[in-house]
């Protein structure tokens, strides 16, 4: 699997990233099949914002909704790591389902993509997805 992504998207990401140094921020790729056509920027509602992410639901919906009226697809989401690591967390294994959907996590400059794969009970397991740029 891959990532398909603009140098300007991952630009806009990393520098979202980058002017939140203290808080998580989160927000939908739109796109068909692995290619992102479109970010959707969503509010982080987590209590701790400092140290995980929510998407505001009323964001994911009206996402979904978009997407659908465009012949698009939420294909994943992304945040922030502040603290520099650029793996997903126990905090995201614990919240992770298995659905396909990409997690773009940006920190520390670096912008990565992972995919959550069932392993039973527990958390979840990560697979890195290889980024491509066009």
């Amino acid at each position: 699997m891959k990532l398909e992504i603009s140098s300007s998207v991952r630009q806009n990401l990393l520098g979202w990233a980058a002017a939140s140094p203290d808080a998580e921020i989160c927000g939908l790729l739109v796109g068909r099949g692995t290619r992102v056509e479109r970010l959707v920027p969503a509010r982080n509602v987590s209590a701790d914002p400092a140290r995980s992410f929510e998407i505001d639901p009323a964001t994911l919906l009206a996402a979904h909704r978009e997407a659908r009226g465009a012949g698009q697809q939420v294909i994943g989401h992304w945040h922030s790591h502040p603290n520099g690591h650029s793996a997903p967390s126990a905090r995201d294994a614990a919240r992770a389902s298995q659905n396909g959907q990409i997690w773009v996590i940006l920190a520390a400059g670096t912008l990565t993509a992972w995919v959550a794969r069932s392993t039973g009970p527990g958390p979840a397991q990560f697979d890195s997805v290889a980024v491509e740029l066009y």
